[in-house]
């Protein structure tokens, strides 16, 4: 009996994990939407360095959504 409760165990905390990737994903890429957006409507009164910056912020935010993808089809996998 131990063993089937495991795999429901496993089974609930895996949907959780996965849920939780999912909404860390989407915020990471609606971040990064936003600060792409935001250089395109006020990039010419930005300046240089916080064009750089926010380009950085963008990437940065698109490889932490990566990320938490990549773990979910990790997790999907085993």
């Amino acid at each position: 009996m131990p063993d089937g409760l495991d795999k429901v165990s496993d089974a609930i905390k895996k949907g959780v994990d996965n849920v939780r990737d999912s909404v860390h994903e989407s915020q990471h890429r609606s971040e990064a939407e936003l600060e792409r957006e935001k250089r395109e409507t006020v990039g010419d009164a930005m300046t240089p360095g916080e064009k750089v910056g926010s380009a950085v912020n963008e990437a940065k935010h698109r490889a932490q959504a990566e990320i938490d993808a990549a773990k979910r089809h990790v997790r999907e996998k085993t």
